[in-house]
């Protein structure tokens, strides 16, 4: 057992993990946070995309004490039920979810995303999100969304679809 010390989502966290035990493992069973999902343990399919250190991360690929020292945010920590992120509030406005597994991870991707290229055009998005698959959209809305949520957060008005 190795004790791995990180904040996730603004709080600091101390926990005894395994050595080989994965970061989306000690999120999901240890901590509680089961948005992050766990879809395929290949990193194909990118549902347990979170953010470490501001990039965007497969935690299924990232064992839990590579996060020693790190700032890890998940879905849950990007927004509440009372106050959707910007990105939370497009993909809900575009229909850019339909089942919803894949989209913690396409949100965190987007907020990756966001932060880098604040402005990105269709080519770079669908780039972007190459890494997360999606088996319900056809990816339309995703991309809708992430234009919305990139408008948004510039500060630029947005006509919602109906």
């Amino acid at each position: 057992m190795t004790t791995v010390k990180m904040t996730v989502n603004g709080q600091a966290v101390t926990r005894d993990v395994e050595n080989r035990q994965l970061l989306v493992e000690v999120l999901r069973d240890g901590l509680g946070l089961t948005g992050t999902h766990q879809g395929c343990d290949t990193s194909q399919c990118g549902c347990c995309t979170v953010l470490v250190d501001g990039r965007a991360v497969k935690s299924c690929t990232m064992l839990a004490v590579q996060a020693e020292g790190c700032s890890v945010t998940t879905i849950e920590g990007l927004g509440s039920m009372q106050a959707l992120h910007p990105i939370q509030q497009a993909f809900v406005d575009c229909h850019g979810l339909q089942c919803g597994f894949c989209t913690p991870g396409m949100i965190m991707t987007t907020a990756a995303l966001l932060a880098e290229t604040p402005e990105p055009d269709d080519d770079t998005i669908r780039e972007a999100l190459d890494g997360n698959l999606c088996r319900c959209t056809g990816y339309t809305n995703i991309v809708e969304a992430v234009r919305q949520a990139s408008a948004t957060m510039a500060g630029k008005s947005v006509a919602r679809p109906r």
